[in-house]
């Protein structure tokens, strides 16, 4: 787990925003990467939401192998197995069961589980986990339950993810307990349908200069 852990940092520490995707089109998995790593988002978030993530996942491992890509929304221990599989770098859970955060400590990559709650984070630190993604950060508390947690889990660092935009973006990444942060207000349906590639490169790197 101190391993886990550690690549768990390195990967969200140079992320800093965490694209959350949905792949609807074929067509779209390498333009759209393309386009948020023009803008300096080289660290992706591929989620199973759609028939496409997997294939997404290998794809890009192959054709991107300069970005690292992570797959998201994932389920089960199944889910787990084939993204790990298809290439994914990290998995990220919207939220846990205690068959997911085992299956977690078994994979060859970290597992950072969804939580909303104390007692959720409570049942990921009796196994080891200390880096989890609040989601959905703004519905579960947002900033006020971020601080709210800094008290008794004083060595557990945050991705909050849900409802995140550049509006409140740097009040969440000022939190001493927050090391990055997931959003998709950069991949607004009309521009990724459009093949609006250069308004994505610029909401990724309007957004990270807001970090600076």
């Amino acid at each position: 787990m101190t391993r886990q852990i550690a690549r768990i940092d390195q990967i969200c520490t140079a992320a800093r925003i965490l694209p959350v995707i949905r792949i609807e089109r074929e067509a779209d998995i390498l333009p759209l990467a393309d386009a948020l790593a023009a803008g300096g988002l080289h660290t992706l978030e591929i989620t199973l939401r759609s028939a496409l993530g997997l294939n997404a996942i290998a794809l890009l491992r192959q054709q991107r192998p300069q970005l690292c890509i992570g797959a998201g929304t994932v389920l089960d221990e199944h889910m787990l197995q084939q993204a790990v599989a298809a290439g994914a770098e990290f998995i990220v859970t919207p939220g846990c069961t205690q068959a997911l955060l085992e299956a977690g400590l078994q994979s060859p990559v970290p597992l950072l589980p969804g939580i909303s709650s104390a007692s959720e984070i409570m049942l990921g630190y009796n196994l080891g986990y200390r880096r989890f993604k609040l989601f959905p950060a703004e519905l579960a508390g947002g900033v006020a339950a971020l601080k709210a947690f800094a008290g008794p889990f004083g060595n557990v660092r945050f991705c909050p993810t849900g409802g995140l935009n550049p509006s409140n973006l740097q009040h969440y990444m000022q939190q001493p307990n927050v090391m990055c942060v997931g959003g998709s207000w950069m991949l607004d349906d009309t521009w990724v349908r459009g093949g609006d590639w250069q308004r994505i490169t610029q909401a990724s790197a309007e957004a990270l200069q807001l970090l600076v």
